[in-house]
């Protein structure tokens, strides 16, 4: 059923200043948005008074990976049997039935970014769902979005007493994989379509494949200056595509990174520094990137920080001095950049999915819950 959303304050992540108008939804897609729009038998949706949103975009989570409870049981988020799992496809992974889904969604997180942990070298693909659904087959926005892969001490620690005490060992391993990823690839490419020449059958090169020829770029967990540089340095020595993840000494280094001009996802930044790589963690880092030119997304990393608290971790950045329209596409149409869904979410504009999120007052005022969240143009239900 067409729905038209009235009067709505619009806050629609392309333009600085929110403005008047009505949305028309049809087919799950936004139609039109303007003046006094009709449609015949169109559910009305008043928003007099009321801020209207894109959904939200978290770039970096293991929303559906790493499920609610603690055990086992629940977590897939890591393959902790082999350093190097780029076959690992997070669609595999995904529960839908977990409810920090439908809490994410009731808050107005309507698109993740979820896949594989920073335990391995190599983990495997991210992937983007919508956060409502039974069937991950049905809520996948993009299946493959990135290859992850991860530096510090993450894989130090996890692979410590096998085959990586240190950190020259991880940018080795990694280096090494993307070797015999083009060796296989050459060999490929010889071969046409003689079958009797290709090289034997390798799972996990044929993953790295998209890798390789800039399909996907390399997700990197990084959080100190030095793996940042070091992730930065693989990607350039193979001229792959790069997104950074976490940048949580990004600061430090803003104008070596803004020559760089890579997409930077920051955060988790509320929580307790856990770790010796995140003692320079601080909420001003994003608006510092942002200030200089970067484009930045702000990250939860759920579970790490519970997903719907997306919005609150904006709201902290901008306490900390990030510009307020910067923080708003800091959730919105930035992340939907970094991970390439751009075309669907991320922004109020004319043919994009009608993710929408409808609030009494602005979404950074913790105090504020969503009156509507809409996602490809139909109601959330806020019930448990």
């Amino acid at each position: 059923m067409d729905k038209i959303i009235k009067n709505g304050l619009i806050f629609d992540a392309i333009h600085k200043e929110p403005y008047q108008a009505d949305i028309l939804i049809h087919d799950g897609k936004i139609a039109a948005i303007g003046e006094n729009l009709t449609a015949n038998d169109a559910e009305l949706i008043d928003a007099a008074g009321k801020h209207v949103y894109p959904g939200f975009v978290d770039a970096h989570s293991h929303l559906g990976m790493q499920g609610s409870g603690i055990g086992f049981e629940g977590n897939d988020v890591n393959e902790m049997t082999d350093i190097l799992t780029p076959q690992l496809r997070a669609i595999d992974g995904f529960y839908p039935m977990d409810p920090a889904l439908h809490e994410a969604a009731s808050a107005g997180v309507t698109t993740v970014c979820t896949g594989p942990g920073s335990a391995n070298v190599v983990g495997g693909t991210f992937m983007a769902v919508k956060t409502v659904g039974k069937r991950v087959d049905k809520m996948v926005i993009k299946e493959a979005v990135a290859m992850k892969c991860a530096f510090g001490e993450n894989p130090k620690r996890c692979y410590k007493d096998v085959n990586n005490f240190s950190r020259m060992a991880t940018a080795s391993k990694l280096r090494e994989l993307i070797l015999k990823t083009l060796e296989y690839d050459r060999k490929l490419q010889a071969a046409g379509d003689d079958d009797s020449k290709k090289p034997k059958f390798d799972f996990k090169l044929e993953a790295m494949l998209p890798v390789i020829h800039k399909e996907i770029p390399l997700k990197a967990h990084a959080h100190r200056a030095d793996d940042i540089f070091t992730a930065i340095r693989i990607a350039k020595e193979f001229g792959l595509r790069l997104t950074l993840e976490h940048v949580t000494e990004g600061h430090l280094i803003v104008d070596e990174l803004m020559e760089e001009n890579l997409p930077m996802a920051v955060g988790p930044s509320l929580t307790h520094a856990s770790k010796f790589e995140l003692r320079n963690k601080t909420f001003a880092t994003p608006g510092i990137l942002a200030k200089a030119g970067g484009q930045v997304s702000i990250i939860t990393d759920a579970p790490v920080i519970p997903q719907q608290y997306l919005p609150l971790c904006a709201e902290l950045a901008i306490k900390s001095g990030m510009d307020e329209f910067a923080a708003l596409q800091a959730i919105t149409i930035n992340p939907a950049k970094h991970i390439g869904v751009e075309d669907r979410v991320g922004s109020i504009e004319v043919g994009k999915d009608a993710d929408l999120v409808i609030m009494p007052g602005s979404c950074f005022d913790i105090a504020v819950a969503p009156d509507v969240v809409l996602i490809n143009g139909e109601k959330v239900c806020k019930e448990d």
